[in-house]
């Protein structure tokens, strides 16, 4: 009997994309492999405040056992889609809503084999993220890790400094696999600004391009203060990008006793909790943006980058839509209130400052940026969330451009060119042309009538 095959339209396209914002899921062999690189110190600081136990496979921060997102549950589990590994080749969206409907049901419910062949590989080994990328139609890639809301909570210092130094060799020797297409941003230790200055340093000597820095107020942390101005010179002295990238705020190792408001997301997954929803999807939607909102006001209106004029910043996984709006009102308010400052005046509007130092990523299925190229022409820069549930190709990201007659010059600048430009990245020497076209599934893929019933909402209802 033959195999299902999925089908996908001819396209083209005559430009590499360079995909500033993907992710890999933190392997088990991340701490095995750190047994071998760090030294007796480090390693003791690890063990005593971020270790993945092999033998209950749990991630134990800060002495608490079974914390993090799960990213080193690899192969998947029965009834269950690893959201973290998802979204590879052919993934859409509308066949995972399919799987999750299979999943209400024991009976029809993915079994262990099905879980194994959806965790995408490529989220933890170079080899097959390569493959994939040839068929998403992704020339180059930034990866980042995923475990981000938990790192700003480790609370020794040393061990902290033992973690991002153990992620960025593991995520570096990746890269190796192709260094023309695989990139890696930096972990940085911002639990100390000695450490993290040294950290940023160390990864510019092995060729990393971003130092990764979350925008939360984890332990009164917040990375614009001035205790960081020798990790914000560093940056300028080696070129390193300030890769700002928010998340949703969790809080699941919070101190005990820690009642702090730290981050703007905490305020939006509070409101939506209490207000009865019976769904998260807004919460993931705006969890991102308040926090990526958040600290580009901040760091326009307080003249972040007037002191320090050499640092590109990156803000990473928010969308763009909501940019235009803030930046004018930024503009306004200075122009209202410019006189009220208890900061330094200003020497350029606050848009002027983030045109000149910042670039913005976008999903591949925002239109709004495509119907205002001349505002989005230098700042723009295409992230694909691929392997993490919302993913998705380059393929899907053009579609949508072309959809809005957008011309290719500037799909060229968005897919590509600016993200190249802000990391100082050549483009590759040969590049992907031609979409694949056909994919050969196993024999439970999901037929095009299930997918259409799974897509009814009544279909995501379990009767009782």
């Amino acid at each position: 009997m033959p195999m299902p095959v999925q089908r996908f339209a001819p396209m083209s396209k005559d430009f590499a994309t360079f995909d500033c914002d993907a992710h890999v899921t933190e392997p088990p062999w991340l701490w095995e492999r750190a047994q071998e690189h760090l030294s007796k110190d480090e390693l003791d600081a690890l063990k005593n405040s971020i270790w993945f136990d092999s033998e209950s496979k749990q991630l134990v921060v800060n002495g608490f056992a079974n914390t993090g997102l799960g990213s080193q549950r690899i192969h998947g589990a029965p009834r269950m889609l690893n959201v973290l590994s998802l979204a590879g080749p052919g993934l859409k969206h509308d066949i995972q809503r399919t799987l999750n409907v299979r999943n209400l049901h024991r009976k029809n419910a993915i079994t262990r084999e099905q879980a194994d062949y959806l965790d995408h590989k490529g989220s933890y080994l170079p080899e097959p993220r390569l493959r994939d990328m040839d068929v998403q139609g992704i020339d180059q890639v930034m990866i980042i890790p995923t475990d981000i809301d938990t790192y700003p909570w480790i609370q020794n210092a040393l061990g902290a400094r033992a973690m991002c130094k153990a992620y960025n060799d593991w995520a570096h020797e990746y890269c190796q696999e192709n260094p023309e297409r695989l990139y890696f941003a930096a972990l940085l230790p911002m639990q100390d600004p000695k450490f993290a200055e040294q950290e940023v340093y160390r990864v510019a000597a092995m060729g990393c391009r971003v130092g990764l820095i979350r925008p939360i107020d984890a332990m009164g942390n917040y990375p614009i203060q001035p205790k960081y101005a020798r990790v914000w010179q560093a940056m300028e002295e080696t070129g390193v990008v300030y890769g700002m990238h928010p998340f949703p705020s969790l809080g699941v190792i919070k101190p005990p006793g820690y009642a702090e408001q730290y981050s703007g997301s905490e305020l939006i997954a509070l409101t939506a909790s209490s207000s009865g929803l019976p769904h998260n999807f807004l919460t993931n939607v705006q969890n991102f943006q308040a926090e990526a909102s958040l600290w580009v006001t901040m760091v326009l209106m307080t003249g972040f980058f007037e002191r320090y004029p050499k640092i590109r910043a990156a803000v990473f996984e928010a969308s763009s839509t909501w940019l235009s709006f803030l930046i004018d009102e930024c503009d306004k308010a200075y122009k209202l209130y410019r006189n009220d400052r208890r900061f330094a005046p200003l020497k350029r509007l606050p848009s002027e400052t983030f045109f000149e130092h910042c670039v913005t990523g976008f999903e591949g299925d925002e239109a709004p940026p495509s119907r205002l190229p001349d505002f989005y022409e230098n700042i723009l820069a295409w992230s694909s969330d691929v392997y993490h549930h919302d993913g998705d190709d380059a393929w899907r990201a053009i579609e949508t451009m072309r959809k809005c007659e957008l011309p290719e010059r500037y799909q060229s600048k968005f897919l590509g060119e600016n993200a190249r430009q802000l990391y100082r990245i050549d483009a590759p020497k040969k590049f992907i042309r031609d979409r694949v076209t056909e994919i050969e599934r196993p024999d439970w893929w999901p037929a095009e009538d299930e997918v259409r019933e799974s897509l009814r909402p009544e279909a995501a209802l379990r009767a009782r």
